[in-house]
């Protein structure tokens, strides 16, 4: 399980659809909670908050070197 720090960009692993977010939207620490729960914020390409959400390290992953970024509606989650 990996441990991040604040401001770190992290990957969603998982779908979570009352924020409309889902696996591989891109966020960024915000708070360290614990060393297991971080509040994470989401945001749409136009700077707009779309989430700020308590994921705990398994919800997420580290951006990886082969990563590609994309973009998608917020609409159609």
């Amino acid at each position: 399980m990996a441990e991040f720090r604040t401001l770190d960009t992290v990957v969603l692993t998982r779908d979570v659809p009352d924020a409309g977010l889902r696996a591989g939207d891109l966020g960024a620490i915000v708070h360290c909670l614990t060393p297991d729960l971080y509040e994470v914020e989401f945001v749409a390409v136009s700077g707009r908050t779309q989430a700020l959400q308590t994921l705990s390290a398994d919800d997420l992953r580290p951006v990886g070197a082969d990563d590609l970024l994309s973009a998608r509606s917020a609409r159609s989650a």
